[in-house]
């Protein structure tokens, strides 16, 4: 596995030092079942800049916590996948985790393991494809001992 992470806006690094160690290995669990040599690129982007790329692709102006662009390149000459990408806002992120009451941390974890499952085909636009998400996404971040991000029950303070 090839998973680059960017981090363009530094708000990232001081709340969540090691957001790109996070990311990585978030990755890997989603990924982890996947055999072929894949590519993938993590952006942990600002509010600001996933306006613009929300507004550009998707026709809808506003900041929004992640977004996932699959590359629809099947491999390149090597035999590896380019997955694509996923660019995640800092303060949509932020924010919904302090309005949530969750951990920046296991926020962080859940829109990358989120972000990537959109790049694997998995989407939300019905009950049946949004509970088949769900509950991938569960099964993945209950290995890092996060809970049912679904669920409204709070983490415990930090």
């Amino acid at each position: 596995m090839d998973i680059a992470v960017a981090i363009s806006d530094p708000a990232w690094k001081s709340v969540v030092p090691d957001a790109e160690r996070l990311c990585v290995e978030s990755a890997n669990a989603v990924l982890g079942a996947v055999v072929k040599p894949t590519e993938l690129s993590i952006v942990l982007s600002s509010d600001a800049e996933v306006r613009v790329l929300n507004r550009d692709y998707r026709g809808k102006d506003k900041a929004t916590n992640v977004l996932s662009f699959p590359s629809g390149l099947s491999s390149d000459l090597s035999g590896t996948d380019m997955l694509g990408d996923v660019i995640l806002a800092f303060e949509t992120v932020s924010m919904e985790a302090d309005r949530d009451g969750k951990f920046l941390q296991s926020h962080l974890r859940h829109l990358v393991v989120h972000g990537i499952l959109h790049l694997l085909g998995y989407d939300h636009e019905t009950e049946e494809e949004a509970s088949e998400m769900e509950q991938r996404e569960i099964e993945i971040l209950a290995g890092f001992g996060i809970s049912d991000p679904y669920s409204p029950v709070l983490e415990p303070l930090q």
